[in-house]
């Protein structure tokens, strides 16, 4: 049987999987993830999402990225925004989600395994490792090819694709 594509669906079924034990922590996926306290790793499953980095790896994404992160102890990102909603969803670990107004106001909360949490599009978002294991989530952004993240820090964003360069 072939689809409309006229792939099979054997064909189809292999190209729709990444499984884990394939996927690469990609430990320079966003420049912040150069600095002290925001190192973190990155693992594509669906598209590129807003690293920006190409993965052949992937499952081609249709409306929406999903990757996996894992987040040292003492580690996070820095605050940020999209232009479309991304989702944390913890695995394992308990991660301190911030989001901010951009006038000063800011709220925390404490995620633990299976919470989740929807950051709104160009809201100023964030989080940290502040437990004592380390942290396995899912993130998903809302578009398939959505842009570079954009920092709230003018010194990271002037920065903002370093990461894309060779080292």
């Amino acid at each position: 049987m072939t689809s409309d594509s006229g792939t099979s669906l054997r064909e189809q079924m292999e190209r729709s999987i990444a499984a884990f034990r394939t996927r690469v922590p990609d430990w320079d996926a966003f420049a912040d993830a150069r600095l002290p306290g925001y190192r973190r790793a990155q693992m594509r499953v669906i598209g590129s999402g807003a690293s920006g980095k190409q993965d052949s790896h992937t499952i081609a994404p249709v409306h929406f990225t999903l990757s996996i992160m894992y987040v040292p102890v003492g580690e996070g990102n820095a605050p940020h925004t999209h232009e479309v909603e991304e989702v944390f969803f913890i695995l394992q670990g308990h991660l301190t989600v911030s989001m901010e107004d951009g006038r000063g106001e800011r709220v925390e909360a404490t995620l633990g395994p299976w919470d989740c949490v929807s950051c709104p599009a160009n809201v100023i978002h964030g989080y940290q490792n502040k437990g004592m294991e380390p942290v396995y989530m899912q993130v998903i952004l809302g578009r398939a090819t959505p842009d570079l993240m954009a920092y709230a820090d003018p010194d990271l964003q002037q920065r903002r694709d370093e990461h894309l360069k060779q080292r």
